[in-house]
């Protein structure tokens, strides 16, 4: 992708991150009329992050209570339609989703995960091995049973994150790589600068910080601490296997999440667990044999055929995970126009066009489609 020249300039908004969450948001508003959007990405090229590098779970199941409802708005109103919308096959399949268990205590907590996401709607039940079989015949008899949620699916991250680029570039959002911003600025009390380490400037009336792990340190730049810490994850992908089935699996603790994509390669994420087993720095520390190993004995302890699948490509990246484990999509009193939208715990690609259409919406001053207030940033304030 050829890279403007960062010069001074002004615009209505600016979004801080071409990750999804950002990418989604400048086409929302370019949707909605917003004519002067731009988007900053400190990296070389858009979506170069998490954004793109995950396993593409587009999943309700499994989460907290207080993002639910904007994940089923994304499911039910979004991503039907998302491939015509954008004009690219985001190369999304609704499914379903096994959240697998192989002891009591994984299965008491599926249930309660279940019965509390009924409560708002979800079509989620436990179901027990002979289901599980009857749904995935491919996986251990060591399952014993599984949250299954019929309208859970799956999507490729790399294209739907590009395919939002590329609607917002043909709608006039002007996009700046390798505009690392160092630090945000205050004018007459109100967020209106944003100041690259290269000295430029960028001035907006709303400043959208969608960076990531990068967020805390911005905010931090104009007195806004919002409880954020980085965590290392893997994602894999094996060489084309034999068609073997379209849903997406998880685990009740999480040891892995994946699917077969439509190229019958099968893609999975998985924690490393090294981070408090090495003196390695955390900044150095990279995917590798040694760090995958412990996601490939999880995935071939459910899904014993995959055993001598080869593996053509791994990555790992750090996410934003926030303190209470859901993100923080707010306005922040204390800096008017400044709009945070970070800490989404690894869980952001599945809701991202929700989120995006959300931002949008607030950037506007307009209601959002569903009540997001349980993630505002007020709620890590100190109670008097």
């Amino acid at each position: 992708m050829e890279v403007m020249t960062v010069s001074k300039m002004t615009a209505d908004v600016i979004i801080i991150g071409g990750g999804v969450n950002g990418c989604a948001t400048a086409y929302y508003l370019a949707k909605k009329g917003v004519k002067d959007v731009v988007v900053l990405e400190a990296d070389k090229s858009i979506g170069h992050g998490g954004s793109s590098r995950n396993g593409g779970g587009v999943r309700q199941s499994g989460r907290d209570m207080r993002e639910l409802p904007y994940a089923m708005y994304a499911v039910n109103h979004m991503w039907p339609t998302l491939s015509e919308e954008l004009g690219v096959d985001v190369e999304y399949y609704q499914k379903g989703n096994l959240r697998m268990g192989k002891t009591e205590a994984h299965l008491k907590k599926l249930e309660n995960l279940a019965a509390r996401s009924r409560e708002l709607g979800l079509d989620m039940n436990v179901v027990d091995a002979k289901t599980v079989k009857e749904i995935c015949p491919y996986l251990s008899d060591e399952v014993i049973g599984a949250s299954w949620c019929p309208t859970d699916g799956h999507a490729n991250p790399m294209v739907t994150t590009l395919a939002y680029y590329k609607r917002a570039v043909e709608m006039g959002v002007r996009f700046f790589t390798e505009a690392k911003v160092a630090s945000l600025g205050l004018y007459k009390g109100k967020l209106r600068r944003v100041i690259l380490e290269s000295g430029e400037v960028f001035e907006a009336e709303t400043v959208i910080v969608a960076a990531g792990y990068e967020s805390r340190y911005l905010a931090r730049t104009v007195g806004i601490d919002v409880p954020l810490s980085t965590y290392f994850e893997e994602a894999l992908v094996t060489e084309m296997q034999p068609y073997m089935f379209d849903i997406m699996l998880g685990c009740a603790d999480g040891d892995f999440y994946g699917h077969q994509s439509k190229h019958g390669s099968f893609v999975f994420g998985s924690d490393s667990g090294l981070e408090e087993e090495i003196d390695m720095p955390l900044t150095e520390l990279k995917t590798s044999s040694l760090t995958v190993s412990a996601g490939c004995r999880a995935i071939m302890s459910y899904i014993p055929l995959l055993a001598d699948a080869k593996i053509v490509r791994t990555w790992g990246g750090w996410i934003d995970m926030c303190h209470d484990g859901v993100p923080v999509i707010s306005r922040v009193a204390e800096v008017p126009g400044m709009i945070l939208a970070c800490g989404f715990t690894g869980h952001g690609f599945g809701t991202a066009p929700a989120v995006g259409l959300m931002l949008a919406q607030m950037a506007l001053g307009e209601e959002t489609v569903v009540d997001i207030s349980a993630l505002s940033y007020d709620r890590f304030k100190p109670v008097r």
